[in-house]
C-alpha cells in the first residue's frame, strides 16, 4: 500500500502502551458489537479530559496498532509549548472548534492499510456530515499522527464522542476524518448487526430533533386550544363588565347592544350639567356633536381576538369598559365656545367707601374663564363615564383693582376720617367734621388703582353753612322796560369759592398730618352779563299783535297777570319760547283766578281762565315775526275775537304754544292790557323782510244748534259759531327771497247752545 494520508492517520490519538497492530483490538472486538448494550440508557459524552501524551519515538505502526479504547480528548485543546513548536514547524495552524468528543484507537489485528483506508474514508464522510469546522485543504486533520511520529493534533471538528462503545475490527471508527485530498476512499466493511450503523458523528443518536418535535407539537396543541378558547368566547361580553354603570357582563352581543340602547341611550340624550368655578349651565349633547354608539361599544368587547387580555377578562371577569362616543369636533368646539360666556365669572374689583362716617372696603376677587380646549377634550373623553355635573377647567382672571390696591386705598380712607379739617377763608374759618369729609370723598378707579376724589361743590356748601355771609350772589343782567323800551339792567359780579381749589386744599389736608387748609374768595360773574345782553341787538319792534278783551273782569285779571310774566322774557338766538313755562305755575299762589274755560269741549270754570287769549295773541306775534312754529293748537270752537284757524290755546300738561327764535338776534317779549285789548310786542333786530299770510274760504260748514240737557251740572249757554274747516298760509321772505312757505288747516266744531231742562241749574 502507499503511504497513508494525514486524514487516514487522524482517526484519533493512540495509546502510548500499544506495541503493534494486534494490541489495537480487545478480546471482544470481533463480536459484532456485542460490547454495546442496546437497552442501556444513553450516557452523555464527557466533554473534557486530559489528552494522553504519545511519545514522539513511538513508530506510526505502533500507533495504528494500539489496542482499541476510548481516549477522551478536548477538541481544540491547546498543545503543550514543546508540542506546539513541533507541530507549528510541520503543519499550518488548525482552526479551533468547540465540539468535544472521544476518539477510538485504530482497530487491532486485521486493521490493514486497506481496512484503515476504508474505515478512515467511511468515518471521514460521517464526520464531515456533522462537523461544524473542517480543516483547510492541505492541512493535517486534527488528531492525526504526524509523519515523524510526533504527538497528534487535536481531534477534528467533526469528531464525536463514543463513550462505552467499541466498533468491531474493520469497522469505521466513528469520528474518523475525511481522507486527504487526492486519496481514494475504500469501502468500509459491512456489519448489518451493528447498532451504530448509519449514525453520523460520534455514533450516538441525537435527542435534539425529537425534543424540538415534541416542543412543536405541544406548541401547536396549545395554540389550537388558545384559539379555540378565544373563538368560544368571541360572541359574548366578558363577565362582570360594566359600561358607564350598565352591567352587560356575560351577555351575547345582541343582548348587550339592546341593554345599552335601553339603559344608556336615554342618558345620552339628557342635557349635560356643566360647572366652572361658581357658574353653571347645561349643554345639549346633540348640539355639541356628542352621540353614543352602542353597537361599536359592544363590538369593542366581543368578536374573535388573539389578545390575551380578552381571554383573561373572560376567565377572571372584567370591570369597567368605556363607551364608544362619536364626536363632531367642530360642533363640540362651537358649543363649548357658546357656553364659555355663561360659565365666565367676572372678577371683582376692590372698592373703598364710607359707611356711617367710617372707611369700609370690598375685597378684590379673581374671576374665572373657561379653558375651552381642555373643556372640549374633557367632554369628549368623559361624557357618560363621569357623573354630572362636569367641573370644567378654568383659568383665573385678575381684577383691575387688586387686593393690594384696595388695602392701600383703605388706609387712605381711614386717614381722611381720622380727624376734622379746619378751613380758613377770609377772616372766617369752618371746621369740617369726619362725617362731612366722608360725604365729600370717594375712591374711583384710575389707571388700575383707587384714587381719592373730593366733591368741591359739597365742601363749598359745608363751608358756607359754617360761616356768616361769606359769599355775595351776583346780580344777573336782564331787560326791563324803561320809558316803554327794553333796557339792560344789573349784571354786577359776586363772590364765591372755587370748588376745584377747595377740593384740592381739603383733600391734601385730610390725607396729611397738618389737617388745616386755606382757601380764597373769588369773583363770580352773573350768567348773563350786561355786556353780553347789549350784544344781542334788541333795538326795535319786529312784530306786534292784539286781541279784544271780553266783558268778564276775572278773565281780564288773569290776562294782566300773564302779561306781567311774559314782559321782559328774553329769547336768545336758537332758543324756544314756551308760554306754559313762562306763565307757570298757573294756580292761585301765582296770582291767578278762576274763570271760564273750555275743557274737553265743555264750557266750564278753572283757575287761569282766559289765558288761552294770551296764547292766541303771543302766537300771532311770533307768527308775524317770522319765527319757526314749533307747536300750537287752535280751540275746539271758533271765537269771533280770534282770526279763524290762526289762534291757539293752552292746557297745562298737554297743550302748549311754542315758537323758536331762528334769527341771529335776541328777542324780548312785551305784553300789556290796555284800550280793551291784550297786546303782545316782540323787540329784536329785524331779520326777515316781509311776512305774507292769507286764508282759504270756510268749508264743510256745520251749523250750530241748541241742545237740551239736564242734570245738576247743567248750565245754560247761548249758541255760538258754526263749525267749519279753514286753512291758513304763510310766506316769509329774507333779502327778497322766500325762505318759508307754510300752510296749516283746522276744523272747528259747531258751538251749540245749551238749554237745561227743569230741575237743572239754569
Amino acid at each position: 500500500m502507499g503511504k497513508p494520508t494525514e486524514r487516514e492517520n487522524a482517526s484519533g490519538p493512540t495509546s502510548p502502551d500499544a506495541e503493534g497492530p494486534a494490541a489495537a483490538v480487545p478480546a471482544d472486538a470481533d463480536q459484532g458489537g456485542q460490547g454495546v448494550d442496546d437497552e442501556a440508557p444513553y450516557v452523555p459524552p464527557v466533554k473534557a479530559y486530559e489528552r494522553p501524551e504519545v511519545p514522539r519515538s513511538t513508530p506510526r505502526s505502533a500507533v495504528n496498532a494500539a489496542p482499541t479504547q476510548a481516549l477522551p480528548v478536548v477538541v481544540g485543546m491547546v498543545p503543550a509549548p514543546a508540542e506546539a513548536d513541533a507541530l507549528s514547524a510541520q503543519t499550518p495552524p488548525v482552526q479551533r472548534t468547540s465540539v468535544l468528543g472521544t476518539v477510538a484507537a485504530p482497530p487491532q489485528g486485521g486493521a490493514t492499510d486497506g481496512a484503515t483506508d476504508g474505515a478512515t474514508d467511511g468515518a471521514t464522510d460521517e464526520a464531515a456530515a456533522g462537523s461544524a469546522d473542517l480543516p483547510h485543504d492541505g492541512e493535517p486533520a486534527p488528531g492525526a499522527v504526524p509523519e515523524d511520529g510526533g504527538t497528534p493534533a487535536a481531534g477534528p471538528a467533526g469528531a464525536q464522542d463514543l463513550a462505552g462503545a467499541q466498533g468491531p475490527a474493520g469497522d469505521a471508527a466513528p469520528g474518523d476524518a475525511h481522507p486527504a485530498p487526492g486519496a481514494t476512499p475504500s469501502q468500509p466493511p459491512q456489519d448489518p448487526g451493528s447498532p451504530l450503523e448509519g449514525l453520523a458523528g460520534d455514533g450516538q443518536p441525537s435527542r435534539a430533533p425529537r425534543a424540538l418535535l415534541w416542543t412543536a407539537v405541544v406548541l401547536v396543541v396549545l395554540a389550537g386550544a388558545y384559539a379555540g378558547a378565544q373563538w368560544l368566547y368571541s360572541d359574548r361580553v366578558p363577565r362582570d363588565t360594566q359600561v358607564a354603570g350598565v352591567d352587560v357582563g356575560g351577555l351575547s352581543a345582541p343582548e348587550a347592544k339592546d341593554r345599552l340602547a335601553e339603559e344608556l341611550g336615554p342618558r345620552a340624550a339628557e342635557p349635560i350639567e356643566l360647572t366652572a368655578a361658581d357658574a353653571s349651565t347645561t349643554l345639549d349633547p346633540a348640539d355639541a356633536g356628542l352621540s353614543f354608539d352602542a353597537a361599536a361599544t359592544v363590538d369593542s368587547l366581543t368578536g374573535f381576538s388573539l389578545d390575551p387580555m380578552r381571554l383573561w377578562a373572560h376567565l377572571t371577569g372584567s370591570e369597567q369598559a368605556d363607551p364608544v362616543v362619536d364626536v363632531d369636533d367642530a360642533k363640540l368646539d362651537a358649543a363649548v365656545a357658546r357656553v364659555a360666556d355663561a360659565l365666565r365669572t367676572e372678577p371683582v374689583d376692590g372698592t373703598v367707601g364710607f359707611a356711617d362716617g367710617k372707611a369700609v372696603a370690598t375685597d378684590a376677587a379673581d374671576g374665572a374663564a373657561l379653558r375651552t380646549d381642555e373643556a372640549a377634550d374633557l367632554l369628549a373623553d368623559d361624557w357618560l363615564v363621569q357623573d354630572d355635573p362636569f367641573e370644567l377647567p378654568t383659568e383665573a382672571i385678575a381684577p383691575e383693582i387688586t387686593q393690594e390696591e384696595t388695602d392701600a386705598a383703605l388706609a387712605q380712607a381711614r386717614t381722611v376720617v381720622s380727624a376734622p379739617v379746619v378751613v380758613h377763608v377770609g377772616d372766617q374759618e369752618a371746621e369740617l367734621a369726619p362725617a362731612a369729609l366722608a360725604g365729600a370723598t370717594s375712591f374711583q378707579p384710575v389707571d388700575g388703582a383707587l384714587a381719592p376724589t373730593t366733591d368741591g361743590e359739597a365742601l363749598v356748601d359745608a363751608i358756607v353753612d359754617q360761616t356768616d355771609d361769606l359769599l355775595t350772589a351776583p346780580e344777573e343782567a336782564h331787560f326791563e322796560f324803561v320809558g316803554g323800551r327794553p333796557t339792560v339792567v344789573g349784571g354786577e359780579p359776586g363772590t364765591t369759592l372755587d370748588p376745584e381749589a377747595v377740593a384740592k386744599a381739603v383733600q391734601d389736608a385730610a390725607l396729611g398730618d397738618d389737617r388745616e387748609a386755606t382757601v380764597e374768595l373769588v369773583q363770580q360773574d352773573p350768567e348773563n352779563t350786561a355786556e353780553a345782553l347789549e350784544k344781542l341787538g334788541v333795538t326795535e319792534v319786529v312784530s306786534e299783535f292784539s286781541t279784544p278783551l271780553t266783558s268778564e273782569p276775572i278773565r281780564t285779571k288773569n290776562l294782566e297777570r300773564g302779561a306781567q310774566l311774559v314782559t321782559g322774557t328774553l329769547i336768545k338766538p336758537g332758543e324756544t319760547f314756551s308760554l306754559v313755562d313762562t306763565l307757570s305755575p298757573i294756580d292761585a299762589s301765582n296770582g291767578y283766578y278762576s274763570a271760564g274755560v273750555v275743557s274737553n269741549g265743555v264750557h266750564t270754570d278753572a283757575v287761569g281762565g282766559g289765558l288761552s287769549q294770551m296764547a292766541t295773541t303771543t302766537y300771532n306775534a311770533g307768527f308775524f315775526a317770522g319765527f319757526e312754529d314749533v307747536t300750537h293748537r287752535p280751540h275746539s270752537y271758533w271765537f269771533s275775537r280770534y282770526p279763524a284757524g290762526r289762534e291757539a290755546t293752552i292746557y297745562v300738561g298737554s297743550i302748549d304754544m311754542q315758537f323758536k327764535n331762528d334769527t341771529p338776534y335776541g328777542a324780548v317779549m312785551q305784553a300789556w292790557v290796555g284800550g280793551g285789548k291784550l297786546h303782545v310786542r316782540i323787540w329784536s333786530t329785524k331779520y326777515y323782510d316781509e311776512v305774507k299770510t292769507w286764508s282759504s274760504d270756510k268749508t264743510s260748514v256745520v251749523p250750530a244748534t241748541v241742545v237740551t240737557k239736564s242734570g245738576p251740572q247743567c248750565e245754560n249757554y247761548p249758541k255760538g259759531n258754526d263749525g267749519f274747516r279753514i286753512t291758513n298760509y304763510r310766506q316769509v321772505f329774507r333779502d327778497g327771497q322766500k325762505v318759508k312757505d307754510e300752510s296749516f288747516g283746522w276744523t272747528y266744531k259747531p258751538d251749540n247752545g245749551i238749554v237745561c231742562e227743569a230741575g237743572g241749574d239754569g
